[in-house]
C-alpha cells in the first residue's frame, strides 16, 4: 500500500515527522507543495492521498483509480469535491476541533495588539525614542483596558466558547449571536440578535463557518451597525468578509480598525483591499500554526487513517 502527502510543508515544515505512516503503508512520498498539473502523476497508484489545500476536483478525482481514502490536514474540506468523491466511493476525513486553543489565543493576540500596541512601542524603544523622550515612560498611541468593555462573538461553537471564557477572565461583558442559543442553557454569555450585538459591542469577533449564508456577511450594512470606536476581528474564513466594504468602512471611520488572520485570497494579491491598510492588523493565517496545534492535527490524521483501515472510519465528511 502506498501513500502520498501532496502539500506537507505548512503542516510540517520539518519540526514534526511523517514516519508514523510506515505503520500503515509500505511506502509514502512527501511533497512540500503540488502544482495542479502534477496532481495526477503524484497520486497515481496511491491508495492513500493526504492533502491540505491542494484541490481535488472531479478531473483529479477521476484519475484516482486506485485511491481508497483521502485524508485532509484541515477542518475545512472545500479543497475536495466531497460529493463527487462519495459517488466514487472514496471517503474523505477531516481534522475537527484541533485548533480551538490556538485560534482563541490568536484572537486575543490581535485584540491586545490593538489595545496595547506592543509592536509599535517595541519598535520605538529599539529606535531610541524612549531615551530621546527623557521621561520614565511614554506612549505613541491611545491605550485601552479590556475590563468593562463589551465583547461580541458571532458564532458559539468550540472556539466561540473558548474566546468567551478568555473575555470573561479579562472582565468583559460577553454577548453572543448564534443560530441556536437554546442549545446552551446556562451559558455564561448573553445571547442577543446580531443587530444588538453590533450596536453594543466594543469588539466583534467572527467564529462562524463559511457557508452560503455567511459568505460576504460582513458587508456595508453589517459594518454600519457597529460603533465607530469598534474593532473587528476575523480568525474564521476570509470569505465571510466583503473586503471592499471593510476597506471603505476603515477609510471613512465607520469602525476604528480590524485584525484578521484570514483573507479572501491567500497569500494576498497586491490589490487586496485590506491586507496593507494601516488600520488593519494582519497575520498570515497562523492561528493553527503553533507546534502543539500542528502536533495535535497530525495525531488526529493518524487516528483517522488507523480507524479507516480498521473498517471503522471516523471524521468522514462525505
Amino acid at each position: 500500500m502506498k501513500a502520498v502527502i501532496l502539500d506537507a510543508y505548512t503542516t510540517n515544515p520539518g519540526d514534526l515527522s511523517w514516519d508514523w505512516l510506515s505503520e500503515f503503508v509500505d511506502s509514502y512520498e512527501v511533497y512540500d507543495r503540488t502544482a495542479p498539473a502534477d496532481v495526477d502523476a503524484r497520486t497515481k497508484d496511491c491508495e492513500i492521498v493526504i492533502t491540505n489545500k491542494t484541490r481535488l476536483m472531479p478531473p483529479q478525482l477521476d484519475a484516482l483509480t486506485n485511491t481508497k481514502y483521502i485524508g485532509l490536514l484541515s477542518t475545512g474540506y472545500d479543497a475536495v469535491d466531497v460529493a463527487y468523491a462519495r459517488r466514487l466511493g472514496i471517503p474523505v476525513c477531516n481534522i475537527p476541533a484541533y485548533s480551538t486553543g490556538g485560534v482563541a489565543q490568536l484572537t486575543f493576540s490581535l485584540l491586545l495588539e490593538y489595545t496595547n500596541r506592543v509592536a509599535l512601542h517595541n519598535a520605538a524603544v529599539k529606535a531610541g525614542e524612549w531615551q530621546q523622550n527623557g521621561n520614565f515612560c511614554f506612549w505613541k498611541s491611545d491605550l485601552r483596558e479590556l475590563g468593562g468593555k463589551t465583547f461580541g462573538i458571532v458564532g458559539y461553537g468550540r472556539i466561540g466558547h473558548a474566546v468567551a471564557d478568555i473575555a470573561r477572565a479579562f472582565g468583559m461583558r460577553v454577548l453572543c449571536c448564534t443560530a441556536h442559543p437554546d442549545k446552551y442553557p446556562g451559558a455564561p454569555v448573553t445571547f442577543v440578535s446580531l443587530d444588538e450585538l453590533l450596536r453594543e459591542s466594543d469588539f466583534v469577533t467572527l467564529h462562524c463557518p463559511c457557508t452560503a449564508e455567511t459568505t460576504g456577511m460582513v458587508n456595508a450594512d453589517f459594518l454600519s451597525k457597529m460603533k465607530p470606536t469598534a474593532f473587528l476581528i476575523n480568525t474564521s474564513r476570509g470569505a465571510v468578509v466583503d473586503e471592499a466594504a471593510l476597506r471603505r468602512a476603515l477609510d471613512e471611520g465607520v469602525i476604528a480598525g480590524c485584525g484578521v488572520d484570514v483573507l479572501s485570497t491567500e497569500p494576498p494579491r497586491d490589490d487586496n483591499p485590506i491586507a496593507f491598510h494601516e488600520k488593519c492588523i494582519v497575520t498570515p493565517h497562523v492561528a493553527w500554526a503553533a507546534f502543539e496545534t500542528r502536533q495535535r492535527l497530525m495525531g488526529i490524521c493518524r487516528d483517522n487513517l488507523r480507524a479507516f483501515l480498521a473498517g471503522k472510519p471516523i471524521n468522514v465528511v462525505n
